[in-house]
């Protein structure tokens, strides 16, 4: 890793002399669920920058931060060995929160900017997801998220890009990865040119884009043993600051990377009543031709369902998804892939490894994510 990221232990050591320390989990929890302005005599509330149609994405200048954006998140998911029946799946998601207030305290270490980071690895031959989450108040070269290019980091995990390609450090207790991801295609820009409704009202919504079939190499360690590894991965990038709107509960996400070289990226937002509120989705075919899909073209319908014997929550694992004249059925790699995050972003979702199939035959494969079912989501 370039030198941002580096010698991370020593300005630790640092800061604890001069009294530094990270916020606990409950304050993290608390910054990003409350999405309400917090307001105080001395601190006005921050006005965020506001997602309008007609701004065209630039890049790489868009690969970077966007500070003044309430809430943004970079979302790697990928597939290792995806030549065997059951491949093991990978989750790396970092995310940057806007705290929301504007303070007097000159002080460094006041809590303007807080990075989140998840992590997991989906082991079907082993039956179990293992993840972990860590956050930090960005400062000190600690916990940083740079604008201009992607590279952002709590303490040793870390993402930075490389000219075209990404590199993944992420160092945890029971796995760790240590991967190239390498571009062979374009940045796929959803939406209109990057403007992403989330629902009816103009500023519910996002700027986003994809990075979809990835070339993965490098290390994987789990349980302490370590071996070499290849893979497809998918990034997505979105930066909003507002975008659910009241009445939505959570989503239904997807993101396939087909066997053919074409993407699929389809998502449906939920009401309250857990139904349909907005939906939308982006599929370049192998040749490069993008068609993005209006809410009435997308359509997710759930065929089996998964009950945590952890939360209770009864989730969708197993779905039909149309999209245009696309039908695919989308199958989960193994059924318990739910993370607990209340600690950090307050949120107990369903996200994992699955496989595409049309007529039967499986096309593809990638991720899918399901939230808003325990309880409602809040960003």
């Amino acid at each position: 890793m370039s030198k941002p990221i580096e010698n991370l232990h020593s300005r630790r050591r640092a800061l604890a002399l001069l009294g530094g320390s990270f916020l606990a989990p409950a304050v993290f929890a608390s910054a990003v669920r409350d999405s309400s302005p917090i307001t105080h005599h001395s601190s006005p509330v921050t006005q965020f920058a506001q997602v309008v149609p007609g701004r065209a994405l630039r890049f790489p200048e868009d690969e970077g931060s966007h500070p003044d954006f309430r809430v943004e998140w970079w979302y790697v998911t990928g597939l290792l060995d995806a030549a065997v029946a059951r491949p093991v799946g990978f989750q790396v998601t970092f995310f940057r929160v806007h705290t929301a207030r504007e303070t007097a305290n000159p002080s460094a270490f006041a809590p303007r900017q807080i990075l989140i980071a998840h992590a997991a690895v989906s082991d079907p031959d082993r039956g179990k997801l293992i993840y972990e989450h860590r956050a930090g108040r960005a400062g000190f070269k600690l916990a940083e998220a740079l604008q201009g290019r992607t590279a952002v980091w709590i303490d040793e995990w870390a993402i930075e890009q490389r000219v075209r390609d990404y590199l993944i450090r992420l160092p945890a207790r029971n796995f760790g990865f240590d991967f190239t991801l390498k571009e062979t295609q374009a940045p796929m820009v959803n939406g209109d040119g990057g403007y992403s409704r989330k629902g009816p009202a103009r500023a519910s919504a996002s700027y986003y884009y994809s990075v979809p079939q990835l070339a993965v190499s490098g290390t994987l360690i789990r349980e302490g043993s370590a071996r070499q590894i290849t893979g497809k991965a998918w990034l997505d990038h979105e930066w909003s600051s507002s975008y659910l709107d009241e009445r939505a509960s959570g989503w239904d996400w997807i993101g396939i990377n087909f066997d053919d070289g074409g993407a699929l990226m389809a998502f449906r937002i939920r009401d309250r009543q857990q139904k349909l509120f907005w939906a939308g989705g982006t599929y370049r075919n192998a040749k490069g031709g993008s068609r993005t899909f209006a809410p009435d073209a997308v359509r997710f319908t759930g065929t089996r369902f998964w009950q945590s014997p952890r939360t209770g929550t009864r989730y969708p694992i197993a779905w039909t998804v149309a999209v245009g004249d696309l039908i695919l059925s989308i199958e989960p790699y193994m059924e318990d892939q739910e993370q607990d995050a209340s600690a950090t972003t307050g949120a107990v979702y369903w996200e994992g490894a699955v496989q595409a199939l049309a007529a039967g035959k499986r096309v593809g494969a990638g991720y899918l994510e399901l939230t808003g079912y325990g309880k409602r989501l809040r960003l």
